[in-house]
């Protein structure tokens, strides 16, 4: 049996919009697992908002967190782990254009600490996952070291121009990428970091071959993941710009997209 490489994002794709695993997609993946395939996560979440998935499907395989500038291996300490950060001078530029620019507030991550501009508690809430150590305030003088991503949230009709403003004056040091629900988000990693090159990581050190690579995502910061796979598959409730990218289009996340296409490939007739 020639094994393949099963890569799942989470936010919008392998969970329901409930923040659940459906049954039916979990059931197809543990057999798929029990078979000797291999199964990833690869999303933008931190580790410490992805580890209760990671253990739900009893994974021992490594985990992409932040888009790619994260990898590591929960049960491997001889993994060669990655862990990419923003230049200090560049997030301290960025934190000062909060002044220019129509932002509402910018958070920070570094390893499981949070700093947040602005006290906000919807926003706490949102990014509470794994009980990180949170503090608020002007985030130049509270940073300790550079922070693996930053987070601008602003109104839903503002996110293009910070966009734009983004790739004029810091192309050469970031990439940036729009998250999905729940908030209008606009996520800040090293340049060069994507889902696409940590999979690739993955697969490499798996000894998986790139033909047998299998990728399910739903937002633009899958676009690379999806591009990298042999077979990568937009969920049908993914953005349009990744539907037309993509190999295939399978169900939505609330209606086992991912457990239907597995079920298809593999001809498992589960």
């Amino acid at each position: 049996m020639e094994k393949y490489l099963i890569c799942l994002d989470l936010d919008g794709t392998l969970l329901n919009d409930d923040k659940h695993i459906p049954q039916y997609t979990k059931r197809v993946l543990q057999y798929l697992k029990s078979l000797g395939h291999e199964i990833i996560i690869s999303t933008g979440r931190p580790y410490r908002a992805s580890v209760d998935y990671y253990n739900a499907m009893d994974m021992n395989t490594p985990i992409i967190n932040f888009n790619g500038a994260v990898i590591h291996h929960p049960k491997d300490n001889q993994f060669k782990s990655v862990n990419e950060k923003l230049d200090a001078r560049i997030a301290t530029k960025i934190f000062n254009d909060i002044s220019t620019l129509n932002i509402k507030n910018i958070i920070a991550e570094v390893r499981d600490q949070v700093y947040i501009n602005n006290y906000d508690k919807e926003l706490f809430e949102g990014f509470s996952m794994g009980n990180p150590n949170v503090q608020y305030g002007q985030l130049d003088k509270l940073l300790p070291e550079s922070p693996t991503s930053l987070l601008i949230q602003a109104e839903e009709d503002e996110i293009p121009r910070i966009k734009r403003h983004l790739s004029k004056y810091y192309a050469e040091h970031i990439e940036h990428r729009r998250w999905g629900a729940p908030f209008p988000v606009i996520e800040i990693v090293k340049k060069g970091i994507n889902k696409g090159k940590g999979v690739k990581y993955v697969a490499d050190y798996l000894n998986i071959n790139y033909d047998n690579i299998i990728a399910f995502g739903d937002e633009d910061n899958d676009y690379e993941m999806i591009q990298f796979a042999s077979y990568g598959i937009a969920m049908g409730n993914a953005i349009p710009e990744l539907k037309e990218i993509a190999n295939d289009v399978t169900d939505t996340n609330n209606n086992d997209g991912i457990g239907k296409y597995l079920n298809k490939h593999f001809e498992l007739n589960m």
